[in-house]
Formats: structure tokens, C-alpha cells, sequence
């Protein structure tokens, strides 16, 4: 187990947690800073000053002073209160990676909330005691209240957990892990309560899916290109270097490098009386590109926020003073889900043409309409290809922006907010589905070199047929499609068909 270090924790590390149920710990030369910061609240409390959220009441309410020895309470009936989410349950990887991103938060010694309430967060991690977070109630500022404030309640020994496969109130959780509830301190609830970590951590598992999406599609892609007999001349690096894209440049140069080898490629390059192929084909580097680009820049705003202190009042220990700010409000977050949300639905849009192509007998090169053995009797991929429509459809709308939308909450106070919770959330949803088109691309394109016998592929497009083959098998007639689509996206999903065709990644996410 690598200690995480507080404001230089990388997107690889919280990937690998997010794929993981394994511990988490912070650095523990964090530790005095955070102690530092909790001396500096608790001074606050005892004094006569106004200090938000330490000594008085919240929002609308700051006005309000609370005496010393309602402290506790104060933070007690916080929780309480904002435990206010519905919906369904978050998915357990998405939860335990919002309890990692808050420990990370509250390391960065700017909360004021005390080492050992950080330790049985640590605590449940290595237990997976994993909190019932329902996933609907956040605006995405002031923080992500109604969620986080789900997580906080299982600290406290209320709300509900997951534990040994079980959901059962959150007191009975903790004392089957051997962990003991905390009772919160001055300022705790509301460190833990406010912060950005709901969001940023749907915003990053909807990165790492759809990184797997950008990479699988290089592969599916490829096997498109030599079903249809397209050119690999679009390829050529030279046209990349002059644009200087960089992910249009490595886009080409991958294709280049699984098409190598191909006989179907080499049959036609003579007397192939195309001039050009269709932009699905011919600019796939250019389009997917683009998406990978985009990827990245919303990678790097989410690591950023992945490390920052995100609640309020932070306190600043150097300068002796808790500040009131607004590094809860998730717009980082929001523009970041919202890029995600575009490449996401655009590589779904390319593909699908790729898939229509495929199937359309005009277009196709020879292709058996539909790709139906003996088509009449058979209809093939016919049905596959309006379902590839539909859930690239969806995606378009899904990829609407959320950060564009606000509206004001807390009786006027918080009157501009990110939306950044269900631009984050809906990622998912958006993944699945783009799983599915690049599942139902892989069918085709497979079935389609197939179909070019005694022509064959590149030795490394083979393997990922091969691949597919080990639990699907060519259409020779029509049967029941659906398991097949879901075996293949899946396969996509997983990782599992670019490892067939690669020990290392085909491209990656950082530098």
C-alpha cells in the first residue's frame, strides 16, 4: 500500500483505487498540519468571535451565534439535517472513491477536523464498510452537501452501510468492523460535509471509463476500416505532423500500427476505384483525436481538484486566520464532466457511422447487406445497427451541458450553483451506452473481415478477433443477438480486447 500524499496524489493512483477495494492511508507527515489547523478551531469555538461554521449556525443562518457547549450538537443536527439525498444508492467504487478524495481534502491541513475522525475514514476503507450515499440531492455548491453528508452520518453512528454484502444501519456496520463512531468537534461536520467529492469522484470514474471507451475504439475502428476495405492513407503521419494535434497524432499513428501487415490492405491499394472513403473512415484521427484532447484536459482539472482543500471556512494557519471562501463550488468540476460528456457521445457518433456503413451494402464494398449470410431469410445486424442509432441518440442529448444551468437554493444565499453533481453522474450512463456501440462495432467489424477470406487482417487485428471468438462466434443465421452485444461490450468495457492486441496501453491518459 503507497501512502497518498496530500496535494500530489496522481490520476494513476486514484484509478488504480477506484479498480480496487484494497486500503487507503495518508502520508503521515501530513499530520501536523492537520493538527495544527484542528488547535486553531478549537480555539475559535471557545472565543468570542463570530467564525462561520465553528460558532455559528450555516447559510442562511450564519448570523446565528451557538455557545461552546452546543458545539457538538451544533455539528450533530448539521449532519442530520443534510442527510437529505434520494434516489438510488452510488455504486460502491464511486463511494469508497469519494471517501479518498475527501481524506485527501482534509490532509491538505486547511479543515480544522481532527486526525483520528480522518484515521476511521481510513478505517472503513480497509474494512469496506462502504456508506449508502443515495445519488440525487447535490447542486454541486455549497459543496456536495446531501451526499457527503450521508457518508458523515455512518461516521456518527447513524444513516446505513454496506458491510460483508450486507446494507444494515451504520452503528451496527461500524461495530461489526471493530470501528467506533466519532463524536464531531468543533467545525468537523462541516468539513466534512462541504466540499467538491461527491462530483469529482462520479467526474472521475466517468474519465477512466471513458479512457477505456478512447482506447477500445482505436481497436474497433481498425477492424472497420479493413472490413470496408478503407484506405490507410488518411493515416499517413505526415498529415498529422502538419496539423499537430497531439492526439490526432497518435490516434493515426496507433491505427497505423494495428492495421500493419494487413492483406486485405494491401490487396486494394492498386485499381480501387474509390478516390476517398467516407469521413467515418477518413477522419478518424482527426475526430477521435479531438476527443482525446479533450480527455486530457479534463484530466488535468480533475487531478487538480482530486488534491484540493475544498470546504469552508479554510484555515489558514500561517496567517492565524479561518476564512470564509468558495472552494466548494464545483464549476472546475462541471466544465470537466461536461468535456467528458462531449468526447464521450462524439466517438459514439463516429463509430455508429462506421457501424451503418458496415452494414449498407451501398456503401460497404461488397459487404453482404446487413452482413446476413443468405440476407432475406436473415436480417444480420440490421436491428443491431438502429439500436447503435439509439443509444448514440441518447448520448447526444445526455451531452447537453449541465454547467450552463443554475438556479439559486438556501433562501437566496447560494445563488449560483455548478450542477456539477448529475453532469458527473450521468457519465456513466453515457459510458454504458457507448460500451454498447463499440460492442456492436466489434461484431461487425470482426464479421466483416471474416467475410474477406482468404484475405487476412494484421497479425494484431487477428488477435483481437480471435478474441471475440472465444465466446461469441461468427453469425452464419440469425439468433438471439442481445447476450452477444452484451459479451462484446463488455469485452470493450473491460479492457479486456485492447489487452488481446497489446501488453501496454495504446495511449495514455498523462504525460
Amino acid at each position: 500500500m503507497t501512502d497518498l500524499i496530500p496535494g500530489a496524489t496522481t490520476l494513476s493512483q486514484l484509478e488504480a483505487l477506484y479498480r480496487s477495494e484494497g486500503p487507503v492511508r495518508i502520508d503521515r507527515a501530513a499530520k501536523p498540519a492537520v493538527e495544527a489547523a484542528t488547535e486553531a478551531v478549537r480555539k475559535a469555538a471557545q472565543g468570542e468571535e463570530a467564525v462561520y461554521g465553528v460558532n455559528t449556525g450555516f447559510g442562511k443562518l450564519a448570523s446565528v451565534k451557538i455557545a461552546p457547549e452546543d458545539t457538538a450538537t451544533l455539528q450533530r443536527n448539521l449532519i442530520l439535517s443534510h442527510c437529505s439525498g434520494v434516489g438510488e444508492p452510488t455504486p460502491a467504487p464511486v463511494t469508497r472513491l469519494m471517501m479518498t478524495l475527501k481524506l485527501l481534502s482534509l490532509s491538505r491541513g486547511a479543515s480544522g477536523v481532527r486526525w483520528e475522525v480522518m484515521e476511521l475514514i481510513e478505517g472503513m476503507l480497509a474494512a469496506n464498510l462502504v456508506p449508502v450515499v443515495p445519488a440525487q440531492g447535490s447542486v454541486g455548491a455549497s459543496g456536495d452537501l446531501a451526499p457527503l453528508a450521508h457518508m458523515t452520518a455512518v461516521m456518527i453512528g447513524e444513516g446505513e452501510a454496506v458491510f460483508d454484502g450486507a446494507r444494515m444501519p451504520g452503528a451496527k456496520a461500524l461495530e461489526k468492523a471493530g470501528l467506533s463512531p466519532v463524536v464531531l468537534g468543533p467545525k468537523e461536520g462541516l468539513g466534512l460535509i462541504n466540499g467538491t467529492q461527491f462530483s469529482t469522484a462520479h467526474a472521475l470514474a466517468g474519465l477512466f471509463e471513458a479512457w477505456r471507451m478512447a482506447e477500445a475504439c482505436l481497436v474497433t475502428a481498425s477492424l472497420s476500416t479493413d472490413a470496408i476495405m478503407g484506405s490507410t492513407a488518411p493515416l499517413l503521419a505526415e498529415i498529422h505532423a502538419l496539423r499537430g494535434h497531439r492526439g490526432q497524432i497518435e490516434v493515426a499513428a496507433a491505427m497505423r500500427d494495428l492495421m500493419e501487415g494487413s492483406e486485405i490492405r494491401e490487396s486494394h491499394r492498386e485499381g480501387d476505384s474509390r478516390v476517398q472513403d467516407p469521413y467515418c473512415i477518413r477522419c478518424q484521427p482527426q475526430v477521435v483525436g479531438a476527443c482525446v484532447d479533450l480527455l486530457r484536459m479534463a484530466a488535468t482539472t480533475l487531478e487538480i481538484e482530486a488534491n484540493a482543500a475544498t470546504d469552508n471556512p479554510l484555515v489558514l494557519t500561517e496567517a492565524g486566520r479561518i476564512v470564509s471562501g468558495g472552494n466548494f463550488h464545483a464549476e472546475p468540476v462541471a466544465f470537466a464532466a461536461d468535456q467528458i460528456a462531449l468526447a464521450v457521445a462524439e466517438i459514439g457518433a463516429i463509430a455508429q457511422r462506421r457501424v451503418a456503413l458496415m452494414v449498407d451494402p451501398t456503401l460497404s464494398f461488397d459487404l453482404p447487406p446487413f452482413l446476413a449470410m443468405d440476407p432475406g431469410l436473415n436480417s444480420g445486424f440490421m436491428i443491431a445497427e438502429v439500436t447503435t442509432a439509439a443509444l448514440m441518440s441518447e448520448n447526444k442529448h445526455l451531452a447537453n451541458p449541465c454547467s450552463t444551468d443554475s438556479t439559486p437554493t438556501s433562501a437566496n444565499q447560494e445563488d449560483h450553483v455548478s450542477m456539477a453533481a448529475h453532469g458527473a453522474r450521468r457519465l456513466s450512463r453515457m459510458v454504458e451506452n457507448l460500451s454498447n456501440i463499440l460492442g456492436v462495432e466489434l461484431l461487425c467489424g470482426a464479421l466483416g473481415i471474416e467475410c474477406r477470406a482468404p484475405l487476412k487482417t494484421s497479425a494484431t487485428l487477428q488477435a483481437a478477433i480471435a478474441k471475440l471468438r472465444e465466446t461469441v462466434p461468427p453469425l452464419d443465421q440469425d439468433r438471439y443477438l442481445a447476450p452477444e452485444i452484451e459479451t462484446a461490450a463488455q469485452l470493450v468495457a473491460s479492457g479486456a480486447l485492447v489487452a488481446s492486441v497489446s501488453g501496454t496501453p495504446l495511449m495514455t491518459l498523462g504525460d
